[in-house]
């Protein structure tokens, strides 16, 4: 009987994996390369194992839901709320790839990763904007848009990061790929740029409950980052191309502008995260989600460490050596909200809810 009822949740887990699970694999990704860059070595390794395993976990049960529950998936797909975390599956997929380049030095393994997110990558973004463009019935802005529509701009600068990274492996062929890193740099800009202007404005015209400012949000500040480290990773690989160093001047001020940009938000994040908890007294509960909190923290410092490499300036260094210590302590936060779910939803007579 026992087995039955685990047998049952295991099948409703699968059922109802979250999209944006993938966040987990972004999350301690980035923060295990930001840990390796400011020489916390053990902890950087201990993250890397980690990752490894629940990136090969998420695929299983994730192609274990197209086979079992394909329906599920297209109606996640076309859900203004659930679709936009497939975005994750792209981004997870590049940031390992940019873990295994920075950690081991190795781009056999990182350029077949590219590669994948590069297939996936169209497929999941034009998938979800002709979906939500297409359907019939549509929420209203304050209910449909959410700081998950940004995870399409972390999707599409971790493919610039991870091909500038493994462009060598290319021969002749380096140019074009840097070019489509370069433009797709560019593209996740754009793409910023319409998608928070919406943010913005349901953020100071609609009302906002606490349940609503949740950790997506803080991809408002995640997305601006790696944008900052696909600017800063093309700037320290310019001398690979002329054309690169041509733009050197356009590129720095770009991602400059987008650092400062992210900066901005972090403050104004750290505020409503107070005013949700202290004042409104919202509880903190365990959800996938949270792992699109850590991510940003992560990124923040592991971007803010190479665009102080990329533009030489040395002071800006004191920011990462304070901030990774808040990215693992959110880190290990999440990390034991997923123990303890985990366990909970192993236990007799436990239903899955969200998993």
């Amino acid at each position: 009987m026992a087995k039955k009822k685990l047998g049952n949740t295991i099948r409703e887990g699968i059922r109802d994996l979250h999209p944006g699970y993938f966040a987990l694999v972004m999350a301690t990704g980035i923060v295990s390369i930001a840990a390796y860059l400011l020489e916390l070595t053990p902890i950087a390794w201990a993250l890397f194992w980690i990752n490894i395993v629940a990136y090969s976990i998420l695929w299983i049960l994730l192609l274990a839901r197209l086979v079992g529950y394909f329906p599920k998936v297209v109606a996640d797909v076309s859900n203004h709320g659930r679709g936009p975390g497939f975005f994750t599956v792209v981004a997870a997929t590049c940031v390992l790839g940019s873990q295994l380049v920075i950690m081991t030095g190795s781009t056999s393994i990182a350029l077949v990763l590219w590669l994948l997110g590069l297939v996936l990558w169209p497929i999941i973004m034009y998938s979800f904007f002709t979906a939500m463009t297409v359907k019939a019935e549509k929420p209203p802005l304050e209910i449909g848009l959410s700081g998950a529509w940004l995870i399409a701009i972390v999707a599409t600068q971790s493919i610039a990061v991870l091909g500038t990274m493994v462009s060598s492996r290319f021969g002749d062929g380096q140019e074009i790929v840097l070019f489509l890193a370069l433009t797709m740099y560019l593209l996740g800009g754009m793409l910023y740029i319409i998608i928070i202007t919406l943010i913005f404005y349901r953020f100071t015209f609609f009302k906002m409950s606490p349940q609503e400012i949740a950790p997506p949000y803080w991809i408002n500040m995640g997305a601006v980052a790696i944008t900052t480290l696909a600017g800063a990773t093309l700037i320290l690989n310019s001398s690979q191309w002329g054309f690169l160093q041509e733009l050197l001047p356009f590129i720095k001020g770009f991602t400059l502008f987008f650092w400062a940009a992210g900066t901005w938000w972090i403050p104004l994040l750290l505020i409503l995260g107070g005013w949700m908890h202290f004042y409104k007294r919202l509880s903190i509960r365990y959800n996938p989600l949270y792992w699109g909190m850590v991510f940003p923290l992560g990124m923040y410092t592991t971007c803010t460490f190479q665009l102080a490499k990329a533009l030489g300036l040395d002071f800006l260094n004191v920011i990462p050596t304070y901030f990774i210590y808040l990215a693992l302590v959110a880190w290990l936060a999440a990390f034991i909200g997923l123990v303890h779910r985990l366990i909970t939803l192993l236990r007799p007579g436990q239903t899955v809810e969200e998993a």
